[in-house]
């Protein structure tokens, strides 16, 4: 069974009455506490996802497939700011909790403070790693002579957008973490409105474009950017000091290690949507539907599903600090019970979904801009084959959060790699090679399939594990009990 620091650092003594004991975390109704971080997270999740998607609706209408292409070209990009917000913000805001839940509050506010440091200092690094080599990045990413002016236009501002939008999606966890979920929403609720009304402006009323879409993204990203931080100046649970923001090696590595779950999980979504954009276009190019058509659709299809999958991922992250502290406290009924409600509405979201995209993909596809009879006959096709286990999907983000929630950061990160890495990339690469484009089109629900059985037997082992960790604390008590 894996351990750590934080968590073996508890004893028996730490249940309901123990550290944190008084804490709403630790006695309030789970099916409450999930509302109240669970529909935040969810909005949170969904307005980052709305980024990608508002751009991409009015790119497609206004510039076409080959502006379509361009924005699935640089989502690698996008994914890799995701990865860096969450190696740092779920890994800050997962140490804060169990530091929290175990009493500990002087050691909680270092892991806050030295999270907010490294999120700003990675957005500064991959912004100028990425303008410096950006053509040679956009061509690694798939892009061909076609996309790549498109691609380069768009990129080249998004690109100063990235401290902005590490420091916003990582700063959300912190917030959450501190009690305030709403904040939380709102910071991104900002960002995604601004986003709206600019990209309407700047791309149909200026007629901008490529460069217009970026631009309004990069100005919603700064004015949460700028929410984030006045509200990390005034956190709530422990005050925050200058000290507190120095990156320290102790700390600074507890919170990457408990973050690598979620960071490596974007990482594999990021290689996946390279090598992916690679074979649509290998393999496209040597059928009926052509390159850069098969690149158009699988963005979409992606960015369309990640409308569902943040929703997922909401209530995974709605459930972190409720399962972090209380295993960090003991109370590990709260932690089965926050997980359950989580599969439970994570399932009935993932059917709902299947069904809607079994039945409606064209007219999903209507909605980002026309496009040839091929292109909606490989649309349409692409759609219902490689999105025919949505409704399993839940299971994998859920339970690589819980295990990351509860300190257990190389089950979490072995989980996050399983659908994307173990699977996903060794079927795309070997599948085409006999069934061409299908093969890329089938090696979706495969590798799905494969990473929820794997999930399954790795949540009902730790839970048995749980119950037996339990059942020892309960014997020891009533020892305890026995001697005095």
């Amino acid at each position: 069974m894996e351990t750590n620091d934080i968590t073996q650092s508890g004893g028996p003594s730490q249940a309901a009455g123990g550290p944190g004991g008084g804490n709403p975390l630790a006695s309030a109704p789970v099916r409450e506490l999930m509302v109240k971080f669970a529909i935040p997270s969810i909005i949170g999740m969904l307005v980052s996802a709305l980024y990608n998607i508002v751009d991409q609706l009015f790119i497609g209408q206004k510039v076409g497939p080959l502006g379509n292409a361009a924005t699935n070209i640089a989502f690698p990009l996008t994914t890799a700011c995701m990865a860096l917000a969450l190696l740092f913000g779920i890994g800050g805001a997962s140490c804060f909790n169990l530091a929290m839940g175990m009493g500990d509050r002087k050691k909680a506010g270092y892991y806050v403070g030295n999270a907010v440091t490294m999120l700003i200092g990675c957005g500064v690094v991959l912004a100028s790693i990425t303008l410096v080599f950006l053509d040679p990045l956009l061509k690694l990413f798939g892009s061909d002579s076609d996309i790549l002016p498109y691609a380069h236009d768009y990129v080249q501002i998004t690109a100063i957008g990235f401290p902005f939008l590490i420091l916003t999606t990582g700063g959300g966890h912190l917030i959450r973490a501190d009690g305030s979920p709403k904040m939380a929403m709102i910071c991104n609720l900002a960002g995604a409105f601004i986003n709206t009304a600019l990209d309407a402006l700047f791309v149909f009323g200026f007629g901008w474009g490529m460069k217009g879409a970026a631009l309004a993204t990069v100005i919603g990203q700064f004015v949460t950017a700028v929410i984030v931080i006045w509200y990390i100046a005034h956190y709530k649970t422990v005050a925050l000091e200058k000290e507190h923001f120095i990156p320290a090696k102790q700390h600074t590595k507890r919170v990457a290690t408990i973050g690598m779950a979620s960071f490596f999980n974007q990482v594999a979504i990021a290689i996946v949507q390279i090598v992916l954009n690679n074979s649509l276009g290998y393999y496209g190019a040597r059928s009926e539907y052509g390159s850069s058509d098969p690149i158009a659709v699988a963005g979409i299809v992606m960015k369309v599903n990640m409308i569902v999958f943040s929703i997922v991922i909401g209530l995974a992250q709605g459930t972190q600090p409720i399962e972090s502290f209380n295993y960090g406290a003991r109370r590990f009924d709260r932690v089965r019970e926050a997980y359950r409600l989580a599969v439970i509405a994570g399932a009935t979201l993932s059917i709902l979904a299947f069904v809607v995209f079994q039945l409606f993909p064209r007219q999903i596809l209507e909605r980002f801009g026309e496009g040839s009879e091929t292109y909606f006959e490989f649309g349409v096709k692409f759609f219902r084959i490689s999105m025919f286990f949505t409704w399993i999907n839940c299971l994998q983000p859920i339970t690589s959060t819980f295990f990351t929630s509860i300190g257990k950061p190389v089950k979490g990160v072995f989980l996050s790699l399983t659908r994307q890495i173990i699977f996903f990339v060794p079927i795309l690469l070997i599948l085409p090679l006999f069934m061409k484009i299908n093969g890329v089109i089938y090696t979706g629900p495969i590798a799905d399939l494969a990473s929820a059985l794997v999930t399954i037997a790795m949540a009902f082992d730790e839970f048995s594990d749980m119950k037996k960790l339990e059942d020892q604390i309960k014997d020891l008590n009533k020892m305890s009990k026995k001697e005095v």
